[in-house]
């Protein structure tokens, strides 16, 4: 196996050890931290290598990572409005990742507006 498979992996058992011991002490930390950019860095990585740090490539990339964070702050602002209002756990994911879905599906349909 290679680095970039493995690293991954790797770091993200270390992320859910770490909001776990986190969680007892605070409950904002051990959210900073379950929301640290990981994956960002991980993928610019192998899209650089990919493309032999190619400016235009990067750009088209990182122009999607930007879009790409509207659905999930979408997901979050839509998790936590409905454990505001009790939802249960299984529940408020639904509605998180359906909230996210139409954003993903949104850009799409955005994507030829954008030029992207």
């Amino acid at each position: 196996m290679k680095w970039q498979e493995i690293l991954p992996v790797v770091i993200s058992i270390i992320v859910i050890i770490l909001v776990a011991v986190l969680e007892k002490q605070s409950k904002l930390i051990a959210a900073i931290t379950a929301t640290m950019p990981l994956t960002i860095p991980l993928t610019l990585w192998i899209v650089y290598s990919s493309v032999g740090g190619e400016k235009q490539a990067m750009s088209l990339f990182t122009s999607g990572l930007l879009l790409g964070i509207i659905p999930t702050v979408s997901f979050v602002v839509a998790i936590w409005l409905a454990s505001r209002a009790g939802v249960k756990l299984v529940p408020m994911l639904l509605i998180g990742y359906a909230v996210w879905g139409v954003g993903v599906m949104l850009i799409f349909k955005m994507k030829g507006l954008l030029n992207l």
